[in-house]
């Protein structure tokens, strides 16, 4: 905003393959761009986006919104800091020990992912805390010079300092960086007193370790796309989306990378709950398939489901799993969200013992899927799907993206179908049924797992694939429902121009809920709360508009693990304490099958939210320009599986559909995706535009 005048604003989501638009005019209009990805500089996509829409245009842009999987990639990839440890002596190896846990039980050939600071990085101090903070052993520095010289011949860029019991007192934390600082400089270090004041060592060194190991990479490309912002005159702030569905200015984002991890993923969960409120949903199922990985989260009687931790770089990256995917565990406030290497660009092919797999390697945005024609010969899912008639051949985007049919059938005979002796189409629907048992794996992940029937949600299918296996998914699990949104293949972007800012802290507090103190509690979510302003007004948001809420970590008195359920006020009393008890009940009923009758409860962590509403809660209206003027696109022959084979199926767009339900096979094409209605559905169109299809049983 510039005096009175508004500017656009942007929200761009960075994707493994896509780098995905949606701009938001003055006047209320919505319009959206889609480019492929540069993963050589991710910046570069951005630039080129946003000056398209700059380009001879008396405008100016207002923010720029922003989401990315910059730091995932990191982790995934090991293309993060090089970076050390220092914490005190005898836990040097916390990162190795983990917590005694592996994905499946009798899994010989399980490796558990390395530590991402070596074990030569990892160095020991003397001094102790007790749990209470106070000092048994009194730190000594005389060690330090050495870890120095050793982290400048190593090239160390990023330290993380975790001590035992600091989240009592990081007083020790505090004296080594300011030690080590001066004599490292450039050297990013993270403090796990200030990362995450949380009770559990294993969990506060591991998230402190993956902060410290993306910050300097995160650092740079923030800094990087301002340069490259302010070269094309995009002067506008940046903000940054979390893991939990909350903005953060790009600056705090760079302070605290961790938070970031699950960016993207987020951004849709956040754009799902407002879509699924505006029509009138309060359980929704959200699928959303992009060009690498398939994301799927809860939306419970109209709420977001949260998490404590999350673990990323797994077969399965969770937070809301009983037995974890054996990733690295964050323990930072996120979305409950599952996601798994089942992406248009995963790559099929046939192991040493004929089975077919598809994923986790992706050919990503570059060479991307063989019928690109840019190099690539593996097989995809895109490529099946094209094969199986369900992406329309010559172009995908819009014409921004040129596909070749043939290409997708070469690789789909040499690599799937010959050595599996099958059919083309059976080889290419083979892939398809492959990709969407992966989709249905995460689905369960973050509902049957967590004792939730899918049958009794409605799902939300988006990201530019997830229309295309919504039906087969949905199917696989009983669901009857499935909405598709306007502008699914952006829709990410979409919500983080429909999310605010928000900040979170969290304080270990160890109460026995049988005799709480309830001043001592006020005292600690008090100070909490005031913690969380001022940091609000130093990123230069004004405190009216703040709204605050709490969660709490509660377990049984005795247990080591814990549930998170809402505080329904900020006011400790007794009344407040009992709900919270009653959730958490509820919840380890619907987990565990059964509850503790009659056994005390302990609150071990409260967390303070702070939300800050902008304003920015409406939906805009989509430019009509963006929409297609043909509406019936003629028929095409698609191969829907053995049983049913190929059918002449009409091909339409959105605005060929009204109230009134049309039966399948039927595929909606789109700017940014494409919708398949398989024989059994049915399709129509609310007043919100959001297509609707139903199951018809009969």
């Amino acid at each position: 905003m510039r005096g009175d005048e508004f500017g656009i604003r942007v929200g761009v989501d960075i994707g493994g393959t896509f780098t995905d638009f949606v701009f938001l005019t003055p006047d209320g209009r919505l319009q959206k761009r889609k480019v492929s990805s540069t993963p050589e500089d991710y910046a570069e996509a951005i630039v080129a986006g946003i000056s398209d829409v700059l380009d001879g245009k008396n405008t100016f842009i207002d923010e720029v919104v922003h989401a990315t999987t910059v730091a995932t990639n990191a982790i995934l990839e090991r293309r993060g800091a090089r970076t050390a440890m220092i914490t005190t002596a005898g836990f040097r190896d916390i990162l190795e020990l983990r917590r005694i846990r592996i994905p499946l039980s009798y899994d010989l050939e399980w490796e558990k992912p390395p530590p991402l600071a070596e074990r030569a990085l990892r160095f020991e101090v003397k001094e102790r805390l007790d749990n209470f903070g106070a000092v048994l052993t009194p730190l000594d520095l005389s060690g330090l010079d050495k870890i120095v010289e050793t982290c400048i011949s190593e090239k160390v860029a990023a330290i993380a300092v975790c001590f035992l019991h600091s989240y009592r007192n990081g007083d020790h934390e505090r004296q080594v960086r300011d030690f080590i600082a001066p004599k490292l400089p450039g050297v990013h270090i993270s403090l796990s007193s200030d990362i995450l004041p949380e009770l559990q060592e294993f969990e506060r060194a591991s998230t402190t370790v993956v902060n410290a190991y993306v910050a300097p990479l995160i650092a740079e490309y923030l800094a990087n796309l301002r340069r490259k912002l302010d070269y094309i005159k995009a002067l506008a702030p940046i903000l940054v989306m979390q893991s939990n569905g909350g903005l953060v200015p790009s600056q705090t984002a760079s302070e605290r990378p961790v938070s970031i991890i699950e960016s993207g993923p987020a951004a849709g969960v956040v754009a799902a709950l407002r879509a699924s409120l505006d029509a009138g949903q309060q359980n929704v199922i959200t699928l959303d398939m992009g060009g690498t990985t398939t994301k799927a989260s809860i939306i419970e009687n109209g709420e977001i489901l949260r998490a404590r931790d999350y673990e990323v770089g797994g077969p399965v990256s969770v937070s809301s799993r009983l037995v974890r995917g054996g990733g690295y565990l964050l323990r930072i406030p996120v979305i409950d969200i599952s996601e798994v290497g089942a992406g248009g660009g995963s790559i099929a092919s046939i192991d040493t013992g004929g089975a077919l797999r598809v994923g986790p390697r992706s050919a990503g945005a570059s060479p991307g899927p063989a019928c690109y024609g840019q190099g690539n010969n593996d097989p995809t899912v895109t490529d099946a799907n094209l094969v199986l008639g369900f992406l329309h051949d010559g172009s995908l985007a819009g014409g921004a993206l040129t596909v070749d049919k043939q290409l997708a059938e070469h690789a789909i005979n040499n690599f799937v179908a010959g050595p599996a002796d099958m059919s083309l189409l059976d080889g290419a629907h083979g892939v398809h049924t492959i990709a969407n048992s992966n989709m249905v794996r995460a689905i369960k992940t973050v509902s049957v797992e967590r004792g939730r029937d899918p049958a009794d949600f409605v799902m939300m299918a988006f990201g530019g694939a997830g229309p295309i296996h919504a039906a087969g998914v949905a199917e696989s699990l009983g669901i009857k429902s499935i909405l598709v949104p306007p502008a699914p293949g952006l829709f990410s972007a979409f919500g983080l121009l429909r999310s605010e800012v928000e900040h979170h802290t969290a304080r270990t507090v160890l109460t026995d809920l049988s005799k709480p103190e309830f001043e001592a509690l006020q005292s600690v979510i008090d100070d909490m709360r005031d913690s969380l302003r001022r940091r609000i007004l130093a990123e230069g948001f004004e405190d009216e508009r703040v709204s605050y809420s709490a969660l709490a970590d509660i377990r049984y008195l005795g247990q080591s693990s814990e549930l998170m359920v809402p505080l329904v006020a900020l006011e400790m009393n007794d009344d407040v304490i009992r709900l919270a008890e009653t959730a958490f009940e509820e919840e380890y009923e619907r987990l565990f099958g059964h509850r503790a009758d009659h056994r005390a409860f302990e609150l071990v962590n409260v967390h303070v939210i702070a939300a800050l509403d902008r304003g920015v809660d409406h939906a805009g209206q989509w430019d009509e320009d963006s929409m297609s003027e043909v509406t019936d696109r003629g028929m095409r022959s698609v191969y829907f599986g053995p049983k049913i084979g190929l059918l002449d199926t009409k091909i339409l767009t959105r605005t060929a559909l009204s109230s009134e339900p049309f039966s399948g096979p039927i595929i909606l094409e789109e700017y940014d995706s494409t919708v398949v209605v398989p024989p059994g559905w049915k399709v129509r169109r609310d007043e919100r535009n959001n297509i609707v299809m139903e199951y018809n049983s009969s």
